[in-house]
């Protein structure tokens, strides 16, 4: 029941956002898998970021995809955690009180384990200007983890004048998403997280909105 509550969503709300309101416009879309499992990463900069990664696939793949988000943010009360696992399918990982015992990557290593997808934000929070920060070293594990797993990076432009951090209305600036051709990163963490980010920024500088 819930993956035909989501699909509906996606087709009658979703979908028409992405398409009509913000005139969603998509480069690279040959390169995206066709099979599971993968990881997407993207800048992070707007709550619209998710669902315009989610909206790329068929509505089949939306049962095994886990956007990987805040435990303290999409948990903070019953209706958001509801709502958000409902509808996108949403993977909370802890951001605090973190320990060996409470390691928020497992989740995720489940997740790909068990042939499911994710999206993540290697940032790890929304930017206020559209500019691309520092990246943590949490998917470096997980590429050193799953090194046969393909990591899909992508940059969306404009997301953060669309909805910005904090906003809850949402205006219709033209957003652009650029994807690039799945990569499989090797050497240490500090190589992977600069080889990631790198890319991230190299499709920045291919759009059309920077």
């Amino acid at each position: 029941m819930a993956n035909l509550i989501r699909a509906i969503f996606f087709v009658c709300v979703i979908r028409p956002i992405m398409g009509f309101f913000i005139g969603l416009r998509v480069r690279g879309r040959e390169n995206l898998p066709q099979k599971h499992p993968f990881i997407i990463i993207a800048n992070h900069s707007s709550h619209l970021d998710t669902v315009a990664i989610m909206n790329l696939f068929p509505l089949k793949f939306l049962s095994r995809i886990h956007p990987v988000a805040a435990a303290d943010y999409f948990n903070r009360n019953t209706i958001v955690s509801f709502v958000s696992r409902l509808f996108f399918n949403i993977l909370p990982i802890e951001r605090k009180h973190i320990c060996h015992n409470r390691n928020p990557l497992d989740a995720i290593s489940a997740i790909l384990a068990a042939g499911s997808s994710i999206i993540l934000f290697p940032e790890g929070t929304r930017s206020l200007s559209g500019e691309i920060a520092p990246f943590h070293s949490g998917i470096a594990h997980v590429a050193k983890q799953f090194p046969i797993v393909p990591i899909i990076p992508v940059y969306m432009s404009n997301m953060w004048r669309a909805l910005p951090k904090g906003e809850f209305i949402i205006l219709p600036f033209i957003c652009e998403m650029n994807i690039g051709k799945p990569i499989y990163p090797d050497g240490s963490k500090e190589e992977i997280m600069e080889i990631l980010r790198n890319t991230i920024v190299r499709l920045k500088g291919e759009s059309s909105w920077q």
